[in-house]
Formats: structure tokens, sequence, C-alpha cells
């Protein structure tokens, strides 16, 4: 394989693992919140809130990239990947490598990012939840 092919699939390889431990930390974040007082998860869901909050402008910028992409994808007709294929025109596959290898960190990217929305969305139905058991319980009073 060459160079760029090695480096490409080792940092998708890297990313991926990136995604295993989100989902692997998101799993265990929701296994543990029923062991959890309210005030934990609320603390839990803030830190994620904040984190989010942080990271929203990168977010919408890959977001941005992605759709971008997308379009330049769509407007890339087959025939002509196949011309330069067969022109031997290096320089646009080349090009097209290079934007494929971009599109698929940038996708990673937003697993990832939502991902963290995810765990943020489960803490705020965890958190609703233990607010509509409290109050039920106090009605019941």
């Amino acid at each position: 394989m060459s160079i760029a092919i090695d480096n490409f699939t080792k940092n998708l390889h890297d990313n991926l693992e990136a995604v295993e431990d989100r989902v692997k930390s998101l799993r265990e974040s929701i296994q543990s919140a029923p062991k959890k007082t309210q005030i934990e998860i609320e603390s839990q869901l803030d830190e994620a809130k904040a984190k989010l909050d942080t990271k929203k402008k990168e977010f919408d910028e890959y977001r941005a990239k992605l759709k971008a992409q997308f379009e330049e994808k769509e407007s890339e007709v087959k025939s002509h990947v196949e011309e330069w294929k067969t022109s031997r025109k290096a320089k646009k596959l080349e090009e097209r490598a290079d934007k494929a290898e971009n599109h698929a960190a940038t996708v990673t990217f937003l697993a990832i990012a939502t991902l963290e929305e995810a765990e943020k969305a489960t803490l705020e139905a965890i958190t609703a939840r233990l607010d509509a058991e409290a109050a039920a319980v106090t009605t019941k009073k």
C-alpha cells in the first residue's frame, strides 16, 4: 500500500477508536444513571451541556463542511472520474482522493459530535423522568 493510504487508514482507525470509546462511555453513563442521585445526574448534564457549548461552533463548521462536500461530490460526475482514469490525470485523481479522505474524516468527527449530543439528550431525558417521578411522589402524599 502507498504511504497516503497507510496514513489515511491509520487516521481513520484512530478516529473510529475514538467513536468506539465515546459509545462505551455513553453506555456506561446510561447504565450507571439509575444508581446516581438527581444532583449527580444534573451535574453530569451541566458538564455535557458545557462541553457541547464549547464545541458548538466547531460542530456547526463541520456540518457546513459536510454539506459543501456533499454538494461538490454530487456535482462530480462519474463519467469525469472514468475519463480521468483513462487519461491518467493523476492531479485530478489525487485531488479527488484528498477530498474523499477529508470527507471521511469530517463524517467521523460528526459521529463523535452526535454521540456527545446523544449523551446530553439522554441525561436530559433521565432528569425529566426523575422530575416527573418526584412530582408524582409529592402529589401522592
